[in-house]
């Protein structure tokens, strides 16, 4: 039987994601269930430390890169020492070139499939859906994601949530890191405002993970979304990434069918296609390629025979003058398709 996952969901570090998984780590010790820690980082929080007191620890694997030594969760002797539930702290985390997997959820999912049940924890600005709205709300571009597939397969997620102004409060009183370190990070990431909209993130992430699960048990008869259908068009161009999260956020809100597409041109970065179509496929969302001469018509031919309602397609780049009076790909499918909803996707600066 496959494991339970639980996750821990916060909005920045310091909430007390690590504290309130340890604390039913040790709850369920008390009452004989085997727990073990497979990976903890208290990043010098005494605190928390001291939290683990009586529990198993797993001793971490040391890889060597680039000249330096690096600790890992060690994946096997998880495996080998078979707990009933294991403490994976950092989900989203990367692991040292060298590991056997490149992600440490992937590591969760091999303890999941041998039985073991696991706590994790990880903030909402990992979710890969709304890096491109974190980076425009914070200014910084998280390199660390995790597919929401993922998080939307978890067993249970729980929101541990702590008032922004409390959090600061934490930095101030030095609870969360070092003096230096917090001054720096309150005047940057943990700035008021940066806080305010992640909670909000976070919290609007869960309400809708609660009307998910709730809708199909109000309206059986009725499967939300089961008329709605998305397609995302994708070129070479960098703004495809951005297209491929904004058109699957939409489709899991909708509870509706992601597809995506290209048409085959000479004019192509395949290799950057590629990278987007692999993208895609990782976020669970079904791609197709097509060999056609005319973009447009390929496009809404495809989606008509496909169901598709709605069209998300990026802007346009720059024309030469000669072709400024021609119509556009972007404009002849929106002609074309006019009994879909079509959006055009702009990249956004900060």
């Amino acid at each position: 039987m496959k494991g339970r996952l639980k996750i821990y969901l916060g909005y920045a570090a310091g909430v007390g994601k690590t504290w309130r998984m340890i604390d039913e780590a040790q709850a369920l010790r008390q009452k004989g269930v085997d727990v073990v820690v497979g990976y903890f980082e208290a990043h010098g929080r005494k605190e928390t430390i001291a939290k683990t007191e009586g529990l198993e620890f797993i001793p971490r694997r040391v890889l060597s890169y680039a000249g330096s030594q690096f600790e890992e969760m060690d994946t096997e002797a998880i495996l080998r020492r078979r707990p009933a539930v294991a403490v994976v702290d950092e989900f989203a985390h990367t692991n040292v070139p060298g590991s056997e997997r490149l992600k440490r959820w992937q590591d969760v999912h091999v303890l999941l499939e041998a039985g073991i049940d696991v706590f994790t924890t990880m903030n909402v600005q990992h979710l890969e859906s709304l890096n491109d709205h974190v980076w425009r709300v914070t200014g910084i571009r998280v390199r660390e994601t995790v597919p929401d597939w993922v998080v939307d397969e978890a067993d249970e997620v729980v929101l541990v949530d702590l008032t922004p102004r409390a959090l600061r409060n934490r930095l101030e009183r030095g609870v969360v890191y070092g003096p230096d370190k917090a001054r720096y990070a309150m005047e940057n990431f943990f700035s008021e405002s940066n806080l305010t909209a992640l909670r909000e993130m976070a919290l609007r992430h869960i309400a809708h993970e609660v009307e998910e699960k709730l809708q199909p048990a109000a309206e059986p008869s009725q499967p939300a979304g089961r008329h709605e259908r998305i397609l995302v068009c994708l070129t070479g161009s960098p703004t495809s990434a951005m297209l491929i999260r904004r058109g699957k956020r939409v489709a899991d809100y909708l509870q509706a069918d992601c597809l995506a597409i290209h048409v085959a041109a000479a004019t192509a970065d395949r290799e950057a296609v590629d990278r987007h179509m692999t993208f895609a496929r990782n976020l669970r969302i079904e791609t197709h390629v097509v060999e056609a001469a005319d973009v447009a018509r390929a496009i809404t031919g495809f989606a008509r025979a496909r169901s598709v309602t709605q069209i998300f397609m990026g802007r346009s780049g720059p024309r030469p003058a000669w072709r400024s009076f021609r119509e556009t790909v972007v404009q002849a499918v929106a002609r074309q398709a006019s009994d879909m909803q079509v959006t055009i996707v702009a990249g956004r600066r900060r």
